[in-house]
């Protein structure tokens, strides 16, 4: 139970789009000094973890929440909006960098499947997060692999066991359905190429 746990933190929704900026310098070939890796990866940390992890501590603090797990639909609503708006306005800020632009994708590709398991809500259906994260980063660097004409196949086959090993955590935790991994992991596996060919 404690690798299923510890599985579900390192990999948890929350955490992926920081690791997935990193993984995007070291495979980047473009070249942008230490600084400007710095400010990125400080930006998206701060967006996507920090602020998230301190509005779940204030969401538990009001009685909103009753756990930071957040099972249950209508305590993920308004998580899964602010995250769509965060997701929203960094997708705006690299979709004007030109030289990071294929990272607005990446954050595009986010608020897609955000938005899609928010209205999978309205049918009472609650779509793993935790794949659907997984899903993105997979869909984005496929994407990836194809914008920057890399060879990246190792990556994307790490990737794709990890959520294999991710969706068993989530089943033996009892946290969602097979249906439910399901649903976030495709949601996810498809919303970068949707961003890419939308926007």
């Amino acid at each position: 139970m404690r690798w299923h746990k510890f599985i579900s933190t390192i990999l948890h929704p929350i955490v992926m789009p920081t690791i997935g900026i990193l993984l995007y310098f070291i495979f980047s070939p473009i070249a942008l000094n230490k600084q400007q890796q710095f400010t990125v990866v400080s930006v998206v940390f701060v967006a996507t973890y920090l602020i998230p992890l301190l509005l779940l501590v204030f969401l538990k603090s009001i009685g909103y929440i009753k756990t930071f797990r957040v099972h249950s639909i209508e305590e993920r609503k308004f998580p899964v909006f602010l995250m769509m708006t965060l997701f929203m306005l960094l997708g705006k800020l690299f979709s004007n960098m030109s030289i990071v632009k294929d990272l607005s994708y990446l954050f595009y590709g986010t608020v897609f499947g955000l938005g899609f398991i928010y209205m999978l809500f309205l049918f009472k259906i609650k779509g793993s997060l935790h794949l659907l994260s997984m899903g993105i980063a997979i869909g984005y660097f496929l994407l990836f692999q194809q914008l920057q004409a890399v060879q990246i196949l190792h990556l994307i086959t790490i990737l794709i066991l990890l959520s294999g090993l991710l969706a068993s955590s989530r089943l033996q935790l009892k946290a969602h359905t097979l249906k439910e991994v399901y649903v976030g992991f495709f949601i996810g596996l498809f919303s970068p190429f949707l961003a890419y060919y939308i926007l």
